[in-house]
Order: C-alpha cells, then structure tokens, then sequence
C-alpha cells in the first residue's frame, strides 16, 4: 500500500512539473510572438495567471519529486507564495487600468474581445488570433461611458451596445462570418431589398433606403445614416447614434444573381441599454 502511494506522488509530482514546464514555453512563445506580431492574449489577465500556475505547479512538483529538508521546504514556500502575490497585485493593477469586455457565442466558435482603457474610455476590439491569442483589429469610434451591453444577434455577429461621453447611444458590430461565397463584398441593405415583416414590426428597405415601422411609428433612414459593419450588419443611425441594427441571420443566402428568390430571415436590434431582444423578421416580397 505504502508502495502505491508513493508511486501515485511521484506519478502527480511529474505530471505537475510537466504543466510548469508547458506554462513556462507558453509564455515564452507568448513573449515572442507577441514582440513579433504585435498579439496579445484575449485577456491580459491571462499572462498573470498563468504565471501563478506555472510557480504553483513546479513548486508542488518539486516537494513531490524531491526529499527537502525542513529549511529547503520553507524556501520553496516563501518563493511561490511571494511569486504568486507580486502577479496578484499585478493581475489587480491591470484590471483597474484595463476594463475587458468577454462574451462567447451560443455555439462556443467565437469570442468578443473588447478592452477598454479605464482612464481615456478609448476601447478596442481584439480580433481572435490562435485559440487564447488575438491583435487588435480597430478602435471603437467614441470614447465609452459605463458598461457595455452585447448581445448575440446571430452564432458570428455580436452586437455592442454602449454610452458614449456625450450621452449618445452606439453601437458596434463585430462579426465573424459570411452569407456568401466568402470570395466577395456585398452591401447588406441591397441583399434585403423588399418588405420584412413580424408581429407588429415591418421593415423595407427600397431605393432610398430603410423604414423602420413598430408599433405604427415609422422612422426612415437614407444611405448615407447606414454604417455597415462586416457583410453582416448595418447599423441605422439618427441624429448622430445608433437607433436600430439590421443583421443576417445564419439561414439566409446571399446569391451572386440578384433575381434569385430571397431565402432566409434578417434580424431587427434596437440600440438601447435597457434590455432588449432582436426580433426576427420574414421576407414578405419585393415592395
């Protein structure tokens, strides 16, 4: 029995060091790729927690594999314990400094990241880059005031909806997919061209552009007040903020030949930070 047991706290101690070492070439390869392509983690955080578990790991590992004395044991403790509390402070530092904004898509494929300098308010969307890695893809247009609200609009279109510091209300499209062949642009609000309709809501998106109807109030919007974002989404904007999102969902066809029958429901979001739930609209024909 006694036999067992320390052949299962060697077995443990070495699988232990085997994570520290994993940790260790991780942020290693982290460091390089980082000063080379200009990467960082999807959250920063990450970089000080993995630290803690590189020193947490080899120190079990090295009390497991090795026989110390009491004085050599009281080293390996004072060492990780004051290793994990500098990342601690650091790891508490940067989230004071930096607000991350994380949200993960119902299918578990895409990841929004979003950080936010806690000082300027200046946020940044992060594209995914290789699993826990992503670069810096653009910079959200106005300086945020508060929280952001995200809603998925579809499995690869995130919706960021926030305030921004002169009390307007924006929003951001982050998408993460294609309608199309993939080979190609497409505008989204000619792709919708014609009547949509749900219960009380109604959108048609003809030569002059896009009305907006719910609940009997109907509101217009020309070309020029439409910011497309991806070939996913287009945000419809009045008197300088967003007032509603227009978004594709996953079962509709973008076709080359534009006299092709309409296949598939769009999606209708309106920029508010009360809660609030994308409606989806069926193609009602050609207006």
């Amino acid at each position: 029995m006694k036999q067992n047991s320390s052949k299962l706290i060697k077995i443990v101690g070495w699988a232990l060091l085997l994570f520290a070492v994993g940790f260790f070439c991780l942020q290693m390869g982290y460091l390089v790729v980082h000063e080379k392509y200009q990467v960082t983690y999807i959250d920063d955080r990450l970089f000080f927690i993995i630290n803690m578990l590189c020193i947490i790991c080899l120190a079990i590992a090295i009390l497991l594999l090795l026989t110390l004395t009491k004085k050599y044991k009281f080293i390996v403790y004072g060492v990780a314990i004051l290793f994990v509390i500098v990342n601690g402070v650091l790891l508490i530092g940067n989230s004071r400094d930096m607000n991350h904004i994380l949200s993960v898509s119902p299918d578990w494929k895409h990841v929004l990241s979003i950080k936010e300098d806690a000082g300027s308010g200046e946020a940044t969307y992060y594209r995914p880059y290789y699993g826990i890695l992503a670069r810096p893809k653009e910079q959200l247009p106005d300086a945020a005031e508060g929280a952001f609200n995200v809603e998925w609009l579809a499995h690869d279109i995130a919706a960021v909806t926030y305030e921004a510091a002169d009390e307007s209300i924006q929003q951001f499209i982050a998408t993460y997919g294609d309608r199309g062949s993939g080979r190609s642009y497409y505008y989204v609000g000619a792709e919708i061209h014609g009547q949509w309709q749900a219960d009380n809501t109604e959108v048609v998106s003809g030569t002059e552009g896009i009305s907006v109807t719910v609940d009997g109030e109907t509101e217009t919007f020309g070309w020029d007040n439409m910011e497309q974002f991806g070939t996913l989404a287009v945000v419809l904007h009045k008197n300088d903020e967003a007032a509603w999102t227009l978004s594709l969902n996953e079962n509709f066809e973008v076709h080359s030949d534009s006299s092709e029958q309409t296949v598939g429901n769009i999606r209708l979001y309106k920029a508010t930070m009360k809660n609030n739930q994308p409606i989806t609209l069926d193609y009602k024909g050609s207006n």
